[in-house]
């Protein structure tokens, strides 16, 4: 069996070169799911970048961060920093012996500061740092002191931006500042980074990483075990699935439907976990309600359309078991926000799937009476519809959630149907608050989390009205609590947040501007041992399951058939 797989990837088409162009198959890693079109640039802080740059330096690869988020730990590991002291006005980076940038030249603090004030001099992604940081100084060589903007503290996004933000070297990009008009359209072709790995090639069939020769790290972490990285592009996601299925691939980002079945087949593919959901929870899909609608504007009937989906369904059929059935909450379950989920309050004041609860909260709560049609009516006169529920055409898994949605709600007498437009239509539609009911996420689970969730979800703060563009809070809804808490939650240090992260859920299940209806993985992380041993589990958690962030570590353990 292993040498008709390997027989099959050295001649698969979708490489597009002859065998003997291919990497060894024993130091070579393939690896699937973050790269979809022809690569077109390496830009850390453009606004379209190919793997592995794709993900604000998260990958680690080509360039670092001074830390990386651990899903399993929430905590932040080290990366090119060795340590981190907190305090009341100011972090403390202290750098690790050794930093130097692919080219030989050293890393030092005066590079952190260049990186994270390039965000302020050219409006790159992270910029939006600078609202909770007053100033980024070298205080030495290698120890760097970042300033918090007393006026505006948030800890946990400041710590995320210590795990987002790449290094770059000053040496480089200080002379590309003064060539180019803006470095956010900068291809970087040859990018330089500290990481363990440096672009070989490039090209519309499929991209090559190689081990860096003289990787800095090395004393701390190793050398990563294979000496090649290749990321195939293929057409569409079951292009990638049946190269996966076939055993061409080793780690893939796919959603592949019902996975387990390749392991009964006899196929050496598992997942973090080797039974339902299979991947650790790290978003929540979740249904906005536009809380402005007749009828919508009511917590009650929100309350009641609550109960009456069927989440076990959804989780077992569109997310293919990979989720549990969701909770009334807004923290997710497991890995760093669990020390912040409480069982008991959830079920104290949430909700499950009962269509008997939501006729009771409809007939003897509110008074409505059902119509000639089956649909219920509100005693002033409001039909419970019809409202429509969207999500973008051929989001397969979210399609076939809102539909179970639509049919749940309408067999209790509540009228929705569904619509799915193309994406860009259902975003503008979403953002200007023309929508019933959509679904969308909300921030995934990182070193700032819940808070992001929270403020995407309850705060009104920024959100313009209905017909300008919002990007966050689509439903606008409002609630006079919500700034308060989440200002003393984003300045509290972890121990002491979770009595926040308690009163603002509470207010979401009082409330329910929004229903979630799913959980889902960061990253859907499936691997084939066939020829790489050794990948991170939930019975072996030395890394977190990702391929970025502290997932970095999966390419430093793994060991090859060979070996």
């Amino acid at each position: 069996m292993k040498q008709i797989r390997t027989l099959t990837l050295l001649a698969a088409a979708f490489l597009g070169v002859a065998a003997a162009q291919n990497p060894p198959r024993d130091e070579t890693l393939y690896i699937t799911g973050h790269q979809w079109g022809p690569p077109s640039s390496f830009n850390p802080v453009g606004p379209v970048r190919a793997w592995p740059v794709n993900e604000g330096g998260g990958f680690n690869l080509i360039y670092e961060s001074l830390f990386t988020f651990n899903l399993v730990t929430g905590e932040l590991d080290p990366r090119l920093g060795a340590s981190l002291e907190e305090g009341e006005d100011a972090f403390v980076v202290t750098l690790q012996e050794g930093t130097a940038f692919q080219d030989g030249e050293p890393l030092t603090s005066e590079d952190v500061v260049y990186a994270y004030e390039l965000g302020q001099r050219q409006g790159v992604e992270y910029a939006s740092f600078w609202d909770y940081v007053t100033a980024v100084e070298a205080t030495d060589e290698r120890t760097i002191t970042f300033t918090l903007n007393q006026e505006r503290l948030n800890l946990g996004l400041v710590r995320n931006f210590l795990t987002s933000v790449a290094i770059l070297p000053e040496h480089i990009w200080s002379g590309l500042e003064e060539q180019e008009a803006s470095l956010v359209q900068f291809a970087n072709l040859e990018p330089v980074g500290s990481g363990p790995y440096t672009l070989s090639s490039a090209n519309n069939e499929r991209i090559i990483l190689e081990r860096a020769p003289d990787y800095w790290g090395e004393a701390v972490y190793g050398l990563p075990a294979p000496t090649y990285l290749v990321h195939p592009i293929f057409a569409s996601n079951d292009a990638a699935n049946l190269a996966f299925s076939q055993g061409q691939l080793d780690l893939s980002q796919n959603f592949i439907p019902e996975v387990w079945t390749l392991a009964e087949q006899g196929e050496p593919i598992s997942t973090w976990m080797d039974e339902e959901p299979y991947y650790l929870p790290g978003n929540i899909p979740m249904m906005w309600i536009n809380v402005s609608k007749p009828g919508l504007d009511n917590p009650a009937v929100r309350r009641a359309l609550a109960y009456t989906i069927n989440y076990p369904l959804i989780a077992e059929t569109a997310m293919s078991s990979y989720s549990v059935p969701v909770n009334a909450s807004l923290i997710v379950p497991g890995g760093g926000e669990d020390p912040y989920f409480d069982p008991e309050a959830i079920a104290e004041t949430g909700w499950t799937f009962d269509p008997n609860r939501a006729v009771e909260i409809l007939e003897g709560e509110l008074g409505a009476q059902k119509g000639d049609d089956g649909i219920y009516v509100l005693p002033d006169g409001t039909r419970l519809g019809p409202w429509e529920v969207s999500a973008p055409y051929g989001w397969t898994d979210w399609n076939q959630a809102l539909e179970i949605v639509a049919s749940s709600a309408q067999a209790v007498g509540i009228d929705i149907k569904t619509n799915f437009p193309e994406q860009s239509v259902w975003q503008t539609n979403m953002q200007n608050g023309n929508f019933d009911l959509a679904m969308n996420t909300a921030s995934g689970t990182s070193a700032a989390a819940p808070w992001p969730r929270f403020r995407d979800v309850l705060d009104i703060r920024g959100v313009p009205e209905a017909g300008q563009t919002a990007f966050w809070n689509y439903g606008r809804y409002e609630n006079p609590e919500v700034a308060e808490l989440l200002d003393q939650a984003a300045a509290a240090p972890p121990e002491e947040q979770g009595q926040f992260y308690a009163q603002l859920d509470e207010i979401f299940r009082t409330d329910i501007p929004v229903i979630p209806l799913m959980y889902r993985p960061l990253q859907f992380y499936t691997f084939d041992s066939a020829v790489w041993k050794n990948f991170p589990t939930a019975e072996n958690p030395y890394a977190p399951p990702m391929h970025s962030q502290s997932g970095v570590q999966v390419f430093f353990n793994i060991t090859s058939e060979a070996e």
